[in-house]
């Protein structure tokens, strides 16, 4: 954070806390922040989304608050309810409060993994970070590089949700509270989404007008921040959504900031790329100007000083794009920007749907699907979609778990064969496949829900998470997701997957939801832009770069594959990994 370092100390314990400043409560806020007796003192890095509901349930229950900020709020909860705390703040977070009439440290990260947290433990010694050069910078700390993660993000296969690039330093898994005491850590899950939740809709316009409330609603509780509220406008359907919300909220005097800009980026040079005319058309519906920013393009050398200086992959072209934005709006003097991360997780729907339905009885449903399927579809791939999605994953276990084992097998063995990993760091990727749970995410309730844990429990979104994050925090932003939402993303678990996805058409709740918010050319689009180019304006680059030294023949098929979408992986993405992980490991020494 740019808005200055404090510290405290006491015994054998030390913390600090880098402040941006990004509410109008933050900027009476001072951490590493006590209590009266210094029994507990906190660190934190977050926003508190239900301030108002968590400062009444504590002033009701006597609580004595100095001030309205959120370090706060959560110290006071802390003091409320001690490690069930968690449960009862939403947002974006992650916080220790050291307990010493305890001697633990009660850590915590929020429900999606929106702010990182990386810890070591040496068994008498705990570290804790936002990010993890800090805790490489300590002596103690040893610098051995993790060989499988590099085996994992090489070979296009994340598999790990606490590992780093570094041995023993790990981060906190969302939605996890960890005490550390003279026993060590011990974790625990604080919160999932209940898959028995029910919602009190029966049409297509109930559904719609309840998630319209909760949308509001959310991008009204993240909207609290002390300069103009930034929004990214990709000109897609979610993010120019967000936009139009922000815009309504401001008009009823709703907004909890003093104004709102949009920004989007400016692909004039390739047609594939370029979604201008979606984004103008959402601002001329709106009646707003939308700020075309030209896309970031860095050289080599920063991303190999960035990978230097953070200890971790220095992301990759596609999420460098948008840093533009990010420094442009911190110029105006925002400090938050609203971006669509999370649309396409929890709106979309899937072909599920006739599972689900046929599983609950709900012929009504499987009918009306199928009719809509033949319409927009065909006949024979609406037949084919019936049986496949909804009458295949009926059959009795027995019948689908040995089908299912050989699918897999076969998909390995393909991707074995496909891969360009040496023989030693093949092995490891194959040990690690066999210690992930084959239940991982879950496999309750209904297909849908189903395929939604496995979307919360994935390994790359939640590293894609922590590099977006940690760039946004370099350009003195902070973002913000209001589709990951635990409101919305509850609603997303208990709505039936029908109400996404019909015909042609994914996205539907959302898409009737924003009737009237958005122009139809936005509303009803279907397609998405493609960046590979922001990869193949590196590729003289990396030729000189990687090739003439790191499997060469390897790196002319992957760069000769680039726009074959046949493969299982991405071609541009593999060679750019190979020039992440060839720079971390230089600039580690190892």
């Amino acid at each position: 954070g740019p808005d200055g370092i404090r510290h405290w100390s006491g015994g054998s314990v030390a913390l600090g806390q880098c402040m941006l400043r990004a509410t109008p409560e933050s900027l009476d806020e001072r951490q590493p922040l006590a209590n009266e007796d210094g029994s507990f003192v906190l660190v934190m890095d977050g926003r508190v989304d239900n301030a108002d509901e968590l400062r009444r349930e504590l002033l009701g229950r006597g609580a004595v608050l100095r001030d309205r900020t959120d370090a706060e709020l959560v110290l006071r909860a802390y003091e409320a309810w001690g490690d069930e705390c968690p449960p009862r703040i939403d947002g974006d977070f992650a916080f220790v409060v050291w307990d010493a009439r305890r001697r633990a440290a009660f850590c915590v990260r929020d429900r999606f993994g929106q702010k990182p947290f990386h810890y070591h433990w040496d068994g008498t010694t705990l570290v804790f970070a936002s990010d993890v050069h800090a805790i490489l910078e300590l002596p103690w700390v040893p610098q051995v590089l993790n060989e499988g993660m590099v085996a994992e993000f090489l070979g296009y296969e994340w598999i790990s949700l606490d590992e780093t690039f570094w041995d023993g330093v790990l981060r906190l898994p969302q939605a996890h509270r960890m005490t550390v005491d003279a026993r060590g850590p011990r974790l625990a899950r604080y919160w999932e989404p209940d898959l028995e939740a029910r919602l009190p809709c029966r049409t297509d316009e109930e559904y719609a007008e309840h998630y319209r409330t909760l949308l509001f609603d959310a991008v009204r509780r993240m909207s609290r921040t002390i300069g103009p509220l930034a929004c990214e406008v990709s000109g897609g359907l979610d993010s120019s959504a967000l936009l139009s919300v922000a815009e309504h909220l401001r008009r009823d005097g709703k907004l909890l900031a003093p104004s709102l800009d949009a920004y989007t980026l400016a692909f004039t040079d390739d047609s594939a790329a370029n979604e201008l005319e979606y984004a103008r058309a959402a601002g001329e519906h709106l009646g707003i100007p939308v700020h075309e920013i030209e896309p970031a393009h860095k050289p080599l050398e920063w991303y190999r000083d960035r990978a230097k200086r953070l200890r971790t992959l220095p992301s990759y072209p596609n999420g460098v794009m948008g840093l533009t934005i990010r420094e442009s709006a911190s110029r105006r003097g925002s400090r938050a920007l609203i971006v669509g991360v999370g649309g396409d997780e929890w709106l979309a729907g899937s072909r599920c749907h006739y599972a689900d339905a046929i599983g609950a009885g709900n012929w009504r449903v499987v009918a009306e699907a199928l009719l809509t399927d033949r319409r927009e579809l065909g006949a024979r791939q609406a037949i084919w979609g019936l049986l496949r999605t909804g009458c295949l994953p009926l059959l009795p276990s027995a019948v689908l778990r040995p089908v299912r084992q050989l699918r897999a097998r076969r998909r390995e063995t393909q991707a074995d064969r496909d891969s360009w990993l040496s023989p030693a760091m093949m092995r490891e990727l194959r040990r690690r496949r066999r210690g992930v749970p084959t239940d991982r995410g879950g496999r309750a309730g209904t297909f849908a829900q189903d395929r939604q844990m496995r979307t919360l429990a994935s390994p790359f979104l939640a590293q894609a998470r922590d590099l977006e994050e940690a760039m946004a925090a370099e350009a003195r932003i902070e973002l913000r997701r209001p589709y990951f939402k635990r409101t919305l993303v509850e609603f997303a678990f208990a709505t039936p997957e029908w109400i996404r996805v019909r015909g042609r058409s994914d996205k539907r709740l959302h898409r009737v939801a924003m009737r009237g918010y958005l122009p139809e050319r936005v509303r009803a689009r279907e397609t998405k832009a493609e960046f590979v180019i922001t990869y193949l304006r590196h590729l003289p680059e990396l030729d000189a770069e990687i090739s003439a030294s790191i499997a060469p023949d390897a790196i002319a098929a992957l760069r000769d594959a680039i726009g074959d979408h046949s493969r299982r992986d991405s071609p541009e993405w593999n060679l750019w990994t190979l020039f992440g992980c060839d720079a971390l490991t230089k600039a580690g020494g190892v």
